[in-house]
């Protein structure tokens, strides 16, 4: 991949990243929720599943599956679906008091379960196909090989992942003391759940 088309990628592609998009308001949900250190740990399953998707891009996987309506509907509804869930977990989340808030602040999340979350959002939102599939293409160079270009944009676009995770997580966890009493606490569990559940409105009535 020529320098000229990679310094043309980066900044366009971490326009992509920095959207407030699902996986990036759980993000800042988990950070809000564990902290910055747990948060990005879940993010290594949003990490895994852009690596899975490059993987399908070149391989030539990932056009078949941008191409096919009934793939899309059936990954479009299934994120949609499981957006919600999570939503609707956050709106149900009990408040607890003062000191339970405190230990709860300072205990750990399962690494398994913000992992597998990040994973299933990410995996399943048909949007990030399209945008291997469709965005990778504008920076190819057709006269140089293709894996070699698509392995150096694939990994460009998941480091600039990590720097979308880190500000998203970050910006979670200076939120932090707004759950330090039983009303903020239910006020953030309803904001974060009401974004997770409106993501999975937008994702289910979006068309490709």
């Amino acid at each position: 991949m020529s320098l000229d088309l990679l310094l043309l990628f980066i900044p366009a592609a971490f326009a992509i990243n920095i959207l407030p998009g699902p996986n990036n308001m759980l993000a800042m949900t988990n950070g809000l929720r564990y902290g910055l250190f747990d948060a990005m740990i879940g993010g290594l399953g949003r990490l895994a599943a852009f690596a899975i998707l490059i993987v399908l891009t070149a391989t030539g996987l990932g056009a078949i599956l941008a191409a096919s309506t009934t793939a899309f509907y059936v990954l479009k509804i299934g994120g949609a679906i499981y957006l919600v869930y999570l939503g609707i977990r956050l709106w149900r989340t009990k408040t607890e008091n003062a000191e339970a808030i405190e230990g709860q602040q300072k205990s750990k999340a399962s690494p398994y379960a913000i992992i597998r979350q990040e994973f299933l959002v990410a995996i399943s939102n048909p949007k990030a196909i399209l945008v291997f599939t469709a965005f990778f293409p504008q920076f190819i160079d057709p006269v140089l090989p293709i894996l070699p270009q698509i392995a150096t944009m694939g990994i460009t676009f998941v480091l600039l992942e990590i720097i979308a995770l880190f500000l998203y997580a970050i910006s979670g966890k200076q939120l932090a003391f707004l759950t330090r009493t039983q009303k903020g606490q239910k006020m953030m569990n309803r904001t974060s759940g009401s974004f997770l559940i409106a993501a999975g409105g937008l994702l289910a009535t979006s068309s490709k």
